[in-house]
């Protein structure tokens, strides 16, 4: 994976600061495509519509991009697949990592924390990976040590390094994990050492953005697995907004491992560090399609539309949210 260098004392490049509100105005666009589907319980139009309005906007900005975390590969879905170029073809040479409606099936049921997320880097800057491949996940805020816990380690080993590094007991510690059969054994031994555990039934990404924001969330760290694919979002806005994150491949089929290594992926078995994950000047946009604890969902009024977006940018460690007005 290609790194972002200073060298002969040259700084590094930075995607224009411009580029962050053209994209407010893609994943806006997708958001709304989205939401006129919701609660409505189909899953696959609400997506189609969300892939088809992300793609159209894409290709208006001045970018020569290229997809890297899309919905699947070529010969699975016509748009924003894995290679796909994208942009109006000038402009700077950048990546980009999409998940046109993270939380599908919360869209489709009118639920809350459903999220349209893209991410942007410099040529080079996230980890390429397959949209079928897991990722085993942990991540803590800013105010710790890089070093406090560690994906390698067990969960109890990991909470108890927490809370003292917190200066609290276990009891007062809350992990957030995806709510899914593969996690019982998890469930059962952070609640074992006295763990709260808050479970989500979807949107990994915003979940965890929440285990950073402590203050906020009241949530200490994120662990388990989810897809790779938003775990290199969520890396994107880890670099924004501060924390700390590794992840590590499950390459677990002989096809997984194989096209891993046509993406550049040569050791099955590393832990990736954040900065590995998502590197260079990256930028990062989520607007809500349902209402939920990181955005607010879409307002569809008689006259308007209403939306409320996250920016943010890892250069300048700005995050900002607008709120938009869009007439009918």
């Amino acid at each position: 994976m290609k790194l972002s260098k200073v060298e002969d004392g040259k700084s590094p490049s930075h995607l224009h600061r411009t580029l962050a509100l053209e994209m407010v105005r893609v994943t806006e666009r997708a958001a709304i495509a989205a939401a006129e589907w919701r609660g409505k319980g189909n899953e696959k139009a609400a997506d189609d519509a969300a892939v088809a309005a992300m793609k159209d906007e894409l290709d208006r900005v001045s970018i020569s991009g290229r997809i890297v975390i899309g919905e699947g590969e070529e010969f699975e879905c016509d748009n924003l697949f894995i290679g796909q170029p994208v942009g109006a073809g000038q402009g700077a040479e950048v990546d980009i990592a999409v998940d046109p409606l993270e939380g599908v099936t919360l869209c489709a049921k009118n639920q809350p924390d459903s999220i349209v997320v893209l991410a942007m880097a410099e040529r080079g800057g996230l980890l390429n990976v397959a949209r079928n491949v897991y990722m085993h996940k942990i991540a803590i805020g800013a105010a710790y040590a890089p070093e406090t816990v560690h994906i390698e380690w067990s969960a109890t080993e990991n909470v108890r390094a927490l809370a003292k590094a917190k200066g609290v007991p276990i009891s007062e510690i809350t992990a957030i994990v995806l709510d899914r059969p593969r996690h019982a054994g998890l469930l059962e031994e952070l609640r074992t050492a006295g763990v709260s555990v808050k479970l989500l039934s979807d949107g990994d990404i915003a979940g965890v953005i929440h285990a950073v924001n402590t203050e906020d969330t009241g949530v200490d760290i994120y662990l388990g697995s989810g897809g790779a694919p938003e775990g290199v979002l969520a890396a994107a806005a880890l670099r924004c907004i501060g924390g700390h994150m590794q992840g590590k491949l499950i390459l677990d089929t002989p096809d997984k491992r194989h096209r891993a290594r046509e993406m550049g992926i040569t050791d099955p078995n590393r832990i990736y560090a954040l900065e590995e994950l998502a590197a260079g000047d990256v930028l990062f946009s989520a607007t809500g399609v349902t209402d939920g604890s990181l955005v607010e969902g879409v307002k569809l009024r008689r006259g308007s539309v209403e939306t409320s977006t996250v920016v943010m940018r890892s250069w300048s460690q700005t995050t900002r949210w607008i709120r938009a007005r869009h007439a009918r």
